[in-house]
């Protein structure tokens, strides 16, 4: 078989943010400002966000890490609860849990959607137990219906690491509405919507939603913002342990911009996914990520893989594609398996997210990517697998 030709000499990444000038002159004009903390603009993102995914309240934050951390808190989870949660994630999961004192009880995930099967949730639940944290994975919305409906059953609270679910939809609903307590979204260059770093958690729960913003800046009865915004002098108090985890208004006035081109992004990689489902749908041994009826994708990654019987292995085909200038991830890691959370018992327990983590791998797929870059990755595929 002919060598596929190479597009571009340079590596095709697996992802890549997507910045132009409007960023650029968004946050030149809030360095211009003199509110480089968080201000304005943050307030300004957080009501646009709350707008875009249908939630009465929206809090920006550092990161989806300190997002999880607190939810975790004002949820009232503490020392010698335990949570339900999926190994199959970004180890920030399980440790949002372990922040709080409690511990992570991993439930196995669903072998075509990578996300909590409900099947398995009722028989992890002990008396402990307080909460669920669903995580959307890659951006496939989980099955919030069965999930709700056992968590109502047992009195649980029902929290989604909904860190790469931007524009997602459940039931005809972005995710964030929320379907649950709260939603914690990231803003990582790997997400979709892009500040760098960042974070938000949405909810309709007015009395969280007071609790949280001053949590995020030490707990601070009184703002930065309505400090400095006011004709009186106000002096702060702090009513309790908080923490510094705010958002910045050069992160927010990116993000603003970002939100503008969301729906653009999204339909891009759409139909960026829909090519590489129609090629790799006719391999044979490498399987497409599956999309049920009531979910909508947003393709923040493109999980793919590899059968038993294939060809090559999921590593092969990574070093193969690592050869030809393409760059690849391996899929979702198992938290389980690395050393905070090795435990003996997790293996046999987990055997889906053990397969899923072991035989995945994840594609490039960026806003930018053109369609001679994607043919040149799906021929290498071909290749690497022809030559064994």
């Amino acid at each position: 078989m002919t060598t596929a030709a190479r597009p571009l000499n340079k590596m095709i990444p697996v992802a890549r943010p997507c910045f132009g000038q409007e960023e650029e002159q968004a946050v030149l004009e809030a360095l211009r400002s003199g509110w480089v903390s968080q201000g304005p603009k943050v307030a300004e993102f957080e009501k646009r966000f709350a707008e875009y995914v249908g939630a009465a309240h929206a809090v920006a934050v550092s990161s989806c890490t300190t997002a999880l951390h607190l939810a975790m808190v004002v949820s009232g989870i503490k020392e010698g609860d335990e949570v339900l949660c999926p190994s199959f994630s970004f180890i920030a999961t399980a440790n949002c849990i372990r922040y709080v004192g409690a511990q992570p009880v991993f439930v196995d995930i669903d072998p075509l959607t990578y996300n909590l099967d409900p099947n398995r949730i009722e028989e992890a639940i002990t008396p402990r137990t307080r909460a669920i944290l669903v995580v959307h994975q890659i951006g496939l919305p989980a099955a919030m219906d069965e999930i709700n409906a056992i968590a109502a059953r047992k009195g649980l609270l029902v929290i989604e690491d909904a860190a790469c679910a931007i524009g997602s939809e459940y039931g005809g609903q972005r995710i964030g509405r929320p379907h649950s307590t709260m939603a914690c979204f990231s803003f990582h260059p790997r997400k979709i919507l892009s500040t760098g770093e960042g974070g938000m958690i949405t909810t309709n729960d007015e009395q969280l939603a007071a609790r949280l913003r001053p949590l995020r800046q030490h707990a601070m009865t009184v703002s930065d913002l309505a400090r400095h915004s006011s004709s009186k002098v106000m002096i702060e108090s702090y009513a309790e342990v908080g923490y510094n985890y705010r958002m910045t208004d050069l992160q927010a006035a990116l993000g603003l911009v970002q939100l503008q081109r969301l729906d653009g992004f999204i339909a891009r990689r759409r139909m960026l996914a829909e090519r590489y489902t129609r090629a790799i749908s006719q391999l044979g041994w490498l399987l497409p990520p599956q999309e049920p009826s009531e979910c909508r994708h947003n393709f923040q990654s493109y999980s793919a893989r590899v059968v038993p019987g294939a060809p090559v292995s999921r590593d092969q085909l990574m070093q193969g594609l690592l050869d030809r200038s393409i760059s690849t991830r391996r899929g979702i890691m198992a938290s389980h398996r690395e050393p905070p959370y090795a435990d003996g018992n997790w293996d046999a327990r987990l055997p889906e997210t053990n397969r899923a983590t072991d035989d995945s791998i994840i594609l490039p797929l960026f806003h930018q990517m053109t369609e001679e870059e994607q043919d040149y990755i799906l021929d290498s595929i071909r290749e690497v697998a022809s030559n064994g």
